[in-house]
């Protein structure tokens, strides 16, 4: 399925995604995400993974607005940060729903 998503372009700005990604970069250093990675836990799936699978995502992603703060990442596995692309999870729940209605 192939979705299409219409990016604000101030939203989607390069500068503005490089500078948070920096944010992304630093915040991978602190001890508040060494620990989340410790654990393992994918946050969307719930299944334990070793830390060197757990992956940053961002719940709303950079090119739709979203930030390099505690509050918009979480660990995920690479399944589920590859799967969700550019969705937030209130999309991710609704597309699976409409799926199953066709």
């Amino acid at each position: 399925m192939s979705e299409y998503y219409n990016l604000d372009p101030e939203l989607s700005d390069s500068k503005r995604i490089k500078k948070e990604r920096e944010k992304a970069r630093k915040l991978k250093k602190t001890q508040w995400w060494l620990d989340k990675v410790n654990k393992g836990i994918c946050h969307y799936c719930g299944k334990k993974y070793p830390r060197t699978q757990i992956t940053m995502d961002h719940i709303v992603p950079l090119a739709r607005g979203g930030a390099s703060t505690k509050g918009n990442i979480v660990p995920a596995c690479p399944s589920c940060n590859r799967d969700k692309k550019l969705e937030t999870p209130a999309e991710q729940i609704l597309n699976k729903h409409k799926n199953t209605d066709d």
